[in-house]
């Protein structure tokens, strides 16, 4: 016999039985989405040069979301927080910032007048900004953070939107640590965190 003809036609039951099956396969999928990006990782796109050269502009990346639910941020790791919970204001609700941690929670951080920082009255040695900080904001006075407050930097200084302007960031807004970069395919790679 030809296998056609051994096989019976499906009942409803069994019909339904696969619909079911796939609806629930569907769900399970959305769930998992779902919690992923949730609670481990989201996909970001960079909009702007204020982290040049690290980041260039639409980039692509992986942020880290479950890194700080263990540990806070450390000095240098690159942060991801909300535009609109940041005090810029403006913008769509979806966008992120993306800027350097430099000054931690208890800290105290001033911006000389030849862009020198200052963490605790030491200078910070550091070579993730690209060219003289011309504009210390409002860190050319101490700035002194609160115990969950983190003074933020973008890596192209004359070109960022940052706790010069807007003051310190607040622990609870950060969304994680950027992780990686999958696009451009050229520079694929861990997202440079460390000094």
């Amino acid at each position: 016999m030809k296998k056609e003809e051994e096989e019976e036609p499906l009942t409803s039951k069994a019909i339904i039985k696969e619909v079911i099956s796939v609806i629930l396969n569907v769900l399970i999928c959305f769930l998992v989405v779902f919690l992923i990006t949730q609670f481990v990782g989201q996909r970001t796109v960079v909009s702007g040069r204020s982290m040049e050269d690290t980041l260039q502009d639409r980039d692509n990346l992986i942020v880290d979301k479950i890194s700080y639910r263990f540990h806070d941020p450390n000095r240098f790791d690159v942060i991801i927080f909300p535009h609109d919970e940041s005090g810029i204001g403006g913008e769509e609700k979806d966008t992120f910032y993306i800027k350097r941690v430099i000054g931690l929670p208890g800290e105290t951080v001033r911006i000389d007048g030849s862009g020198n920082i200052y963490i605790n009255d030491i200078l910070l040695e550091e070579t993730y900004g690209t060219e003289v900080m011309a504009n210390p904001g409002m860190a050319s006075n101490e700035m002194i953070l609160g115990p969950d407050e983190y003074f933020v930097l973008g890596d192209n200084r004359n070109n960022s939107t940052d706790s010069r302007m807007i003051g310190p960031i607040n622990r609870d807004i950060i969304v994680g640590k950027a992780w990686l970069r999958v696009y451009p395919f050229k520079s694929f790679g861990l997202v440079d965190n460390i000094e």
